[in-house]
Order: structure tokens, then sequence, then C-alpha cells
């Protein structure tokens, strides 16, 4: 306990600067020196000469000489701090503050003028201008009262003088650390600019795309769907009906995609209404024109449940219904939503048997047909399960079957990352 308290003590000493310290202006660095401490050194020694001169030829009877504790040591306590001002800023102004007070009595005893406390002076307004700027606040106002009492004990007669001498880096200090940490500001809102410009650009470079090609594609879809039939002498009714939904389809995912090009291409957040389960109906006879037989149920308390829930549990049944209509052309599929207590739980099971009577599993890896596509649709799923803190399972039963299952919870709380 003591020990952590004397390292918490000596670092706040130690430093006492703000976090982080605002930068200063690049024309006061070059690469890696920092001009304003090369300044700080050579200030230091010039001001250590002349006090070690001054207190060197003071107060000595003719051929002696003064020894090294007024020659060396006094001036080095008086000067050397300024030193460490850029680094240890409130380090520096407490063994400049204690440093004066020795110095002068020592000065007194001397009796020297006014010229002899020009160098101590200079070394306090720098440490404590240094604290001004880069010290956090309770540490520059017991700076500024130790100052006020200070000068009221040492100077009495010039109180009014010293104070305001005092003042001035106080104020000089002050002024540049708001200037710091405006032009800070303005570079931190720069950069969340340039960063939306880009994420601007890119969206707009994305719609590009979508427009050229994928729009494209479709729009040859709908057009060779529309034209198909009249292609063939008197073409069956179910020849013609399929075209007329593969052209619904495909300017369906049109307007779809439509709007998703709005929305990248808009800098404003998208306001449109998401799907949910009241949409499931629709969901349900889009699938069934598709060329698959859906049956859905609903068991449990159906109530009001979260966005994310409602929309994640939605697109899952969409997804499986779309690998079903891709994979297993003509299935019987069956979609069960169950409301419990504490989650969602959705079924959606598809028998894999196409109307030439063949098993296909549907949507998942492993199936006697499914021969198209990368499984991303059941990593998406399973990653909206994820996200909401609940699972999916996606598989083969080994009856002939293919089953999604999801259990979705219904509570508000973030879900938790399991140890």
């Amino acid at each position: 306990m003591v020990v952590g308290l004397k390292s918490q003590i000596r670092a706040t000493v130690a430093a006492g600067v703000t976090e982080p310290p605002a930068p200063r202006s690049p024309r006061l660095r070059r690469g890696r020196v920092d001009l304003v401490f090369v300044a700080d050194v050579i200030t230091a020694v010039i001001l250590f000469a002349i006090t070690s001169n001054v207190l060197g030829h003071a107060g000595v009877p003719h051929g002696s000489t003064a020894g090294p504790v007024r020659t060396l040591l006094l001036p080095l306590v008086l000067c050397g701090p300024l030193v460490l001002r850029t680094r240890y800023p409130l380090t520096s102004w407490a063994v400049c503050a204690l440093a004066a007070l020795w110095g002068s009595k020592v000065l007194a005893s001397l009796s020297i003028n006014g010229s002899g406390y020009i160098a101590p002076l200079i070394v306090y307004g720098l440490c404590l201008y240094a604290v001004a700027v880069r010290c956090k606040t309770w540490a520059v106002i017991s700076a500024g009262a130790v100052t006020v009492v200070g000068a009221a004990f040492l100077e009495g007669e010039n109180f009014a003088t010293v104070l305001f001498i005092a003042a001035i880096p106080v104020a000089a200090g002050l002024i540049v650390r708001t200037r710091r940490g405006g032009r800070e500001q303005l570079e931190v809102q720069e950069r969340r600019h340039e960063g939306e410009r880009a994420l601007l650009q890119e969206r707009q470079r994305i719609a590009r795309e979508l427009h050229d090609v994928v729009a494209h594609h479709m729009s040859v879809i709908a057009i060779q769907a529309e034209a198909a039939p009249y292609k063939v002498a008197d073409p069956p009714p179910e020849l013609a009906e399929s075209f007329a939904e593969i052209r619904t389809s495909a300017l369906s995912g049109l307007s779809e995609l439509r709007r998703v090009l709005g929305v990248l291409r808009s800098e404003t957040p998208e306001t449109a209404p998401q799907p949910g389960l009241d949409d499931l109906a629709g969901l349900l006879e889009s699938a069934h024109s598709g060329g698959v037989t859906v049956t859905s149920a609903v068991t449990g308390s159906p109530r009001p449940i979260p966005e994310g829930v409602n929309l994640s549990a939605y697109r899952i049944v969409q997804e499986s219904l779309s690998n079903a209509m891709r994979h297993a052309p003509g299935s019987a599929v069956q979609v069960k939503l169950y409301y419990g207590d504490a989650a969602l739980v959705i079924e959606v099971r598809n028998n894999g048997l196409p109307l030439d009577g063949q098993a296909v599993a549907a949507g998942g890896t492993g199936g006697s047909g499914f021969t198209h596509g990368s499984g991303h649709g059941i990593i998406g799923m399973r990653e909206r399960a994820t996200m909401l803190g609940g699972n999916l399972q996606a598989g083969p039963t080994g009856k002939g079957e293919f089953l999604v299952t999801a259990a979705l919870p219904l509570d508000d709380s973030e879900p938790k990352d399991e140890p």
C-alpha cells in the first residue's frame, strides 16, 4: 500500500502533464530535435555563467575566492531546472521554487542588488510558464498560489510588482495552451472528415460497380424472360407463367438494387423500414411462386420483439427459403416459429425431395444434390444469430432432409462473451 502510494506521488510530481499533452507547432522541431529544449539548454548555460559570476564576486574580500557552493552548486540549482521543464514541468518548477527560497537568503546576506535576481527570476518564470502550458488545472492553481504566497513572504515591499511579473508567464501559458488545444481539435476534425470522404468515395465506387454490372445483367434477365415466350409457337401456359415469374423476380431484385444504390450514394442514413416477421406472409408467397411448397406454424405467445431479433429472424427464414428454391426446387419446406420466454426459436425444414423424387439437400454441404453455392448464406445466418447472443445449426438430418434451427434471445441485454 505504502509503496504504491509513493509510486503514485512520484509519478504525479514528476509529470503532472495533460494526457496526452497538446503538441507543439512543427516549426519548433527539426526531425527528432526539439528546438525548445535546445534553447532551454543554451539559456540555462548562459544564466548559470551570469549567476556564478555575480555570486563569485559579491562580498568576497580582495585577493580571496568564493567557495564552490556559491560559484557552482547554488547557480546550478537556480538555473538547472530550466533544462527539465520540457519533460518534467511540475518537477522543474518545484525545484526552482525551493532554489529561489534558498537563493533569496544567500543574495540578501551578500547585499546583492536587483541585478542578481534577474537570472533566477527568468528561470522561475519559464518553469511557471511550462506548468501553465502542460500541467493539469490543479497543478497550475497550486503553482500560482505558491507563487503569490512566496512573493508576499520574500518581497513584501515589492509584492505587487513581483505578482505582476509572475502573472505574465501564467497568462501566456494559458493562452498557448488554449491555442494548442484548439489546433489539436481542428486536426482531429480534419482527420474525421478525411475518413468520411474516403468512405463516401468507396461507397460511390461500389455503387458504380453495382449499377454498371449487376443492374445491367438483371435488366437483361428481365428483358429475355419477357421475350422468351414469343420465340416459341404456342408456348405451354406453364412455360409462359415461369418466364413471367422470372421477369417479376428480376424486376423486384432490380428495384431492391436501386434502393441499395440510393443508400450508397446518399450521405444520410437509410430511413426506410426494415422487414420483419410481420412481412413473413409475403416472403412465403414469394417462395411458393419460386417452386417450393411452404407451410408455416407459429406456437407460443407471439408478442413484440426487439428490432434486431425481428430483422434477423426474417433474414434467416429468407435465406433458408432461398437455399431451398436454389438447391431443391419443388421440395416441401416447413417453417416453424416458437415464441419462448427467453428466446425465439426458428426451424426451417426442407425434405430435399424435388419433383422427380431424387433427394437433394439444400443450403449446406454434404447433401446429395448440393452442387452449387459457396455456403456464404449459412455463414451469414450464423453470424446474425451470434451477433444477438444466440446460435444457429444447419445441416442434413440423415433422413433426406436439411434442417436450419436458430435460437435468438428475446431480452435486450448485450450478449456476453464466453470465457
